[in-house]
């Protein structure tokens, strides 16, 4: 697999598992606009996901869907920050927080790409993704005073780190305000046994008739 399509997985594998694990707040956030507003953007990021699954799809001669849904879990590219199973408010505030401000470094990075195709892509859903980032700086900015919620970004740091390259990681540093020194960075490459669990969550329907056309 050449880096471009490596490349083009890790991003639209952060994207839909990212996008799944906000769709359970559906029914059970803490206010009725809280479930529309996860509800919203997990749409969104599954989309994002299918763009980018598309790019990859040329690359390797297969189709969004059969990327998204056949692989087997450990062939996913994914962070393990968008994996881990969050049912506490303040945990998925934090992880939604950092998982943004990442996701913005590295939308920064590749708008400036040589590659025109990937750059343009990335532009657009960098401004698709302006609603989400004011959400989570609303709520870090409401709950920054709460200890449950800085000790929750302490310890989702290490995660966040994982989703960019060492590279970028000195930005991501600078627009949190934390440190990459003190941190050991939790690298792609090794998944969380929640990703096995959300795996035959999100593929049931599919692997209950193998070859079907949806």
């Amino acid at each position: 697999m050449n880096e471009r399509a490596q490349l083009l997985l890790s991003i639209a594998d952060d994207e839909l598992i990212i996008g799944w694990r906000d769709s359970e707040w559906t029914g059970i956030a803490p206010t009725l606009e809280e479930d529309v507003a996860f509800s919203s953007i997990a749409q969104n990021e599954i989309g994002h996901a299918r763009a980018l699954y598309e790019l990859a799809a040329t690359e390797l001669g297969s189709d969004a869907d059969a990327l998204a849904f056949d692989r087997a879990p450990e062939e996913y590219r994914c962070a393990q920050l968008v994996e881990l199973h969050l049912l506490e408010w303040a945990h998925t505030i934090a992880r939604r927080y950092l998982y943004e401000e990442a996701d913005r470094v590295r939308l920064g990075a590749l708008k400036e790409s040589a590659d025109s195709e990937l750059a343009g892509v990335a532009a657009k859903i960098d401004r698709e993704e302006v609603y989400h980032r004011m959400h989570a700086e609303l709520w870090a900015a409401r709950l920054r005073d709460e200890s449950r919620f800085r000790e929750a970004v302490e310890e989702l740091w290490p995660y966040a780190l994982g989703v960019l390259p060492q590279e970028l990681r000195p930005e991501l540093a600078r627009r949190t305000g934390l440190s990459v020194d003190s941190t050991q960075a939790i690298e792609r490459g090794t998944h969380t046994p929640e990703l096995a669990e959300l795996w035959q969550e999100m593929t049931e329907v599919r692997r209950s008739i193998p070859g079907a056309q949806w």
